[in-house]
């Protein structure tokens, strides 16, 4: 005779989750943080930047120097974010897929730029490149070629606060995804290059868009380290971010929020 045991009654899943009213505060917590932090701060910048009316707005967005502070940092992102793409791609796959000496090493300088101050590291820059006081400084010079105080140094210092996003996106993508199936198509003759377009590319093409738009975001963005290898020189070396902070020290206050309005929408 088998005696089987009595059901057991099983709990609502009403009972096992969180209740309601917890649920409500965090997620009440979490919009007040967003409002607070992010929808109140832009409201407030477009607010100011049509403060005086939609033709002072486009007047602010045309003026000359604003134009070439949009076409400085434009290109500036053009160049910035492919140099990055490249080596984020490259550095994640030899990170997940590899076990290599100087593996740690290559993690923590990726990650370097995250922790080191951006006018820190602007200050690295004119140490190497500047014409006076850099170490490489008199050879430049001598052979012509200026990278502080110009386009190179802007990129380079562009480049240095920017190269961690799209490599730490896609390093924790690739090591929980594995690579069984690039194995496999290496196994069945697959070249290496038809194994990324056709299987790693697809499996990491989220984690990679997100990265791009990081990327670009802080390219388009960057203040600090800009603000020491440019020469703050209107119309010709001044981004985005030195634009709206030369035109809000001259009291035209309008004018800053209109072109920061541009710029958080491209951010966007």
């Amino acid at each position: 005779m088998v005696v089987s045991a009595p059901p057991v009654a099983e709990r609502p899943l009403a009972a096992t989750a969180e209740p309601v009213w917890a649920r409500r505060i965090i997620i009440g917590i979490a919009v007040a943080f967003s409002a607070l932090f992010i929808l109140v701060p832009l409201a407030a910048i477009f607010a100011e930047a049509f403060s005086r009316g939609v033709a002072a707005y486009g007047a602010a967005l045309v003026d000359p120097n604003a134009l070439a502070a949009i076409k400085l940092t434009l290109l500036t992102a053009a160049i910035v974010v492919p140099v990055n793409l490249v080596f984020g791609v490259a550095a994640a796959w030899a990170i997940a897929r590899f076990r290599f000496p100087g593996r740690a090493l290559l993690i923590t300088l990726i990650d370097l730029p995250l922790a080191v101050s951006p006018v820190i590291s602007g200050m690295v820059f004119v140490l190497l490149f500047g014409s006076r006081a850099g170490y490489l400084g008199p050879w430049l010079a001598e052979h012509g070629i200026k990278i502080i105080f110009g386009l190179p140094g802007i990129v380079l210092a562009t480049t240095f606060v920017t190269f961690p996003f799209i490599a730490r996106e896609l390093i924790p993508l690739m090591e929980a995804q594995g690579g069984e199936e690039e194995e496999a198509a290496l196994v069945l003759g697959a070249s290496g290059w038809q194994t990324f377009f056709r299987i790693t590319l697809p499996k990491i093409k989220w984690g990679l868009l997100y990265g791009v738009m990081l990327c670009t975001a802080r390219a388009m963005g960057e203040y600090g380290a800009v603000s020491v290898v440019s020469s703050n020189i209107s119309g010709r070396t001044n981004t985005v971010p030195l634009h709206v902070e030369a035109a809000y020290k001259e009291y035209n206050h309008q004018a800053a929020f209109a072109v920061a309005s541009l710029l958080a929408v491209l951010a966007l």
